[in-house]
């Protein structure tokens, strides 16, 4: 018998339940561990990218494959996949790819068959990044490199200053409005407002406009799904009330839709400015013809970027360090650039082997590696914040 210091006598088989007892009690660190590190959540200003911080650790239990989980077949998107089979080839990583057609069920399964599978990098885009946010940082938790396009969580987190891309296509805009419509012009804006991140581009589209006594926004709303389908059926509903339109600017996917709809109608004109945001090789096509209603595109060059995510997520699996974030800088593309843009997207190794050329894409931001990933970014980053 063994005297606690109450003066209760303890018996073997006492003392053995109460040790089981407590042994089954849950740790709060261990909680913490199997939980899995919140990582950064709040804004955090990142350094310039260090391309020579010290190497750590490799992942070793994962396998050295890439998988994207692509949204939809949007071009933008397909881009990014062009962009990540490239670098996977190249640095000699096994390379797929789910596309989930906006099933956000499917993105999440796919996700943790994923992480089940030890997949060492995943590329993760969804209608809804709310939902796949855990699984998500279920698949940083396992070691894994998370790539995403704008919406936390990740190890590389890509975003592009959302309201200077705005604006990069409403000056574009205003300069036709001036020069060619006298000042006046009747707009369609096919926003994204719905997805907050995106919403300071079409901020700046607002605060622009707003500015010209003689324009009037005649309407303001947000397609659904973002697809072209989306923007054709969004526009055939406002023709019905505003016959003549002049300008309509959005994302490249649903303005070509609502050109496809002023088609359809007969109300395309060529002094008519549309404007759309991504450098969709169908829009850039447009441009090229000239006389078409399709005047600019932004350019956020995916190939590009996607490139340079599947060369990071090598990287990360050889356990170098690579950045946390990274800008897209946007291009107004016009007829006077277009032909260059076209061949840096149909060779993006060239581009990001090129600094200077590289430096006109994409900008790169802080840096993590396996052994600092409870550091990955789990807020909505943009450069643009102070």
């Amino acid at each position: 018998m063994a005297s606690g210091h109450n003066g209760i006598e303890w018996c073997p088989t006492m003392l053995r339940t109460l040790l089981l007892v407590i042994a089954m009690i849950p740790s709060p660190s261990l909680a913490q561990v199997q939980g899995g590190a919140p990582g950064l959540t709040k804004r955090t200003i990142f350094r310039t990218f260090d391309p020579h911080a010290p190497a750590c650790r490799s992942p070793s239990s994962l396998r050295k494959k890439l998988t994207y989980v692509q949204e939809n077949e949007r071009e933008f998107l397909q881009g990014l996949n062009q962009g990540l089979s490239l670098a996977a080839k190249d640095r000699g990583l096994e390379y797929d790819r789910v596309v989930v057609e906006n099933d956000v069920a499917k993105a999440i399964e796919q996700l943790r068959l994923l992480k089940a599978s030890k997949v060492g990098a995943v590329i993760g885009t969804s209608s809804d990044p709310i939902a796949i946010s855990h699984s998500l940082q279920e698949l940083i938790w396992s070691g894994a490199f998370v790539g995403t396009v704008i919406p936390p969580p990740a190890t590389l987190l890509l975003n592009a200053p959302q309201y200077a891309t705005g604006k990069v296509l409403t000056d574009a805009a205003i300069a036709h409005i001036n020069t060619k419509l006298h000042g006046k012009a009747r707009v369609v804006l096919l926003t994204q407002d719905t997805m907050q991140y995106l919403s300071p581009r079409f901020q700046a589209m607002r605060d622009g406009l707003d500015k010209l006594p003689g324009v009037t926004i005649v309407a303001d709303i947000a397609p659904k799904p973002v697809s072209k389908e989306g923007g054709f059926a969004t526009m055939k509903t406002i023709l019905l009330a505003n016959p003549n339109i002049d300008v309509i600017l959005g994302a490249d996917a649903v303005v070509l839709g609502a050109l496809k709809a002023l088609r359809a109608a007969g109300k395309d004109r060529s002094d008519q400015f549309l404007g759309g945001i991504d450098g969709e090789p169908e829009a850039v096509s447009e441009i090229k013809k000239g006389a078409s209603p399709y005047k600019a595109s932004v350019s956020l060059a995916s190939p590009v970027f996607g490139y340079a995510m599947g060369q990071f997520a090598a990287d990360w699996l050889k356990g170098r360090s690579i950045p946390q974030a990274m800008d897209i800088l946007p291009i107004a593309l016009t007829k006077k650039n277009v032909v260059q843009y076209e061949a840096d997207l149909a060779n993006p190794a060239s581009v990001f082997n090129d600094p200077l050329r590289r430096d006109k894409y994409l900008k790169m931001y802080g840096n993590i590696c396996y052994d600092t990933r409870d550091q990955y970014v789990n807020f909505p980053w943009s450069s643009e914040q102070k």
